[in-house]
């Protein structure tokens, strides 16, 4: 089936599906609605997969999806909503056949559980969703770890069947933090995984509830495995609805922070030695390696005081990735600043060293990757010092 036709055939089902639902509908004892999760994709925003519900009530030609994880790429102030934490997420409804072959186009497994509920349960969550479907209700606060597409589907549930509904608080085999939880998905060698690491704090390094593990989709889906609505279990076995294609593993060690860590190391050092040897400064090098961290820090502090992520308090890369550097870069671009430059190479040191500390007592735990960065600075900072106790430099 080409893709022209494919959009064909969803138009009108789409055209079908509106005349559906424009009135009231009552669903039919054949009805069934179940939730669907989603493997993750190669795209950030789908690195940790998805979950949505869908409704199937094909003698009334309804077969939708209730999608709570889109967002308007049109809302005013877009990138700074989305920096700040403040940009609404929307509950969508799209037809099932339409979303699906987005996932099959993306290569991701689909499975779906069907709820056991009898018509009545079905009814009420039926309605629970076209009324929170509504353009006054759609809109909810997202929130990465509390509040998104899959503890959604727990919420909804609770919010449809109230004390019927039990979780199972042993569905898990074993606990994980939220930044154990994030890597299980995100490789450590990424870019994704090294930002990740440098833009959360150490509050995502407490133990995860049973509960809040819930945040990942595939987590919602074993839970629903062993809840329970009444005395009768709430959902089927995962049943697979797509299976991705093989595809070839891209192992491309060039394309890794670690390959360019170690690069921007090896070359720093051996700057610094040709340096060394010829009694010279590059200052623009001791500028990049103060403003850099610097601006780190500077973002740090912003995702910290001045948004609404929760997941991003109390990170001690500020303590590295001091703000301050990125002043102090514009004094060390100088051909001789002040004196007390050397002894705050030696405070940047010390910070540096004060973070490794609070790494092995595990206060936060940071990037593999990170020492990398640490011996970098190090070795130049070092060095920065040496050079401000020559008489004589160029």
């Amino acid at each position: 089936m080409t893709r022209l036709l494919k959009k064909v055939l969803f138009i009108l089902f789409a055209a079908n599906c509106l005349l559906a639902f424009s009135q009231k509908v009552k669903l039919t004892p054949q009805s069934k609605i179940s939730v669907i999760t989603c493997g993750p994709g190669d795209q950030i925003y789908s690195t940790f997969g998805h979950s949505a519900f869908r409704v199937d009530d094909r003698t009334q030609g309804i077969d939708v999806v209730y999608n709570y994880g889109t967002f308007d790429f049109t809302t005013p102030n877009f990138t700074l909503k989305f920096a700040r934490g403040k940009l609404d997420y929307t509950l969508a409804r799209q037809g099932f056949r339409y979303f699906l072959l987005n996932y099959e186009e993306e290569n991701r497994w689909v499975k779906e559980q069907v709820l056991n509920l009898n018509l009545h349960q079905k009814q009420q969550l039926f309605d629970y969703l076209e009324n929170n479907y509504l353009p006054e209700n759609r809109d909810y606060k997202y929130d990465f770890f509390y509040n998104n597409c899959a503890t959604k589907i727990w919420d909804v549930l609770k919010d449809t069947y109230g004390e019927n509904l039990h979780f199972s608080e042993d569905y898990l085999d074993e606990y994980y933090t939220h930044r154990e939880l994030i890597r299980q998905n995100v490789a450590i060698n990424s870019w994704l995984g090294f930002g990740i690491d440098l833009a959360l704090g150490s509050v995502i390094d407490d133990p995860a509830t049973p509960k809040e593990h819930m945040f990942l989709p595939i987590y919602t889906m074993r839970q629903l495995d062993l809840a329970t609505l009444g005395d009768q279990p709430l959902a089927s076995l995962p049943d697979s609805l797509f299976e991705p294609r093989p595809t070839r593993p891209s192992d491309r060690f060039v394309s890794t922070p670690a390959f360019w860590l170690a690069l921007v190391f090896l070359a720093v050092l051996a700057l610094t030695y040709i340096d060394f040897k010829n009694n010279t400064r590059r200052r623009w090098l001791d500028f990049i390696l103060f403003l850099v961290p610097g601006s780190i820090g500077l973002m740090i502090l912003f995702l910290w005081l001045l948004t609404d992520h929760t997941e991003t308090a109390g990170n001690l890369n500020l303590i590295w990735a001091f703000p301050l550097h990125f002043f102090v870069a514009f004094i060390v671009a100088r051909k001789r600043g002040p004196n007390w430059v050397a002894r705050y190479a030696l405070f940047s040191i010390a910070l540096i060293t004060v973070c490794a500390l609070m790494w092995m007592i595990r206060v936060q735990i940071f990037s593999p990757l990170i020492p990398v960065v640490w011996l970098t600075l190090v070795a130049r900072y070092f060095f920065l010092f040496w050079s401000y106790q020559k008489p004589k430099i160029a």
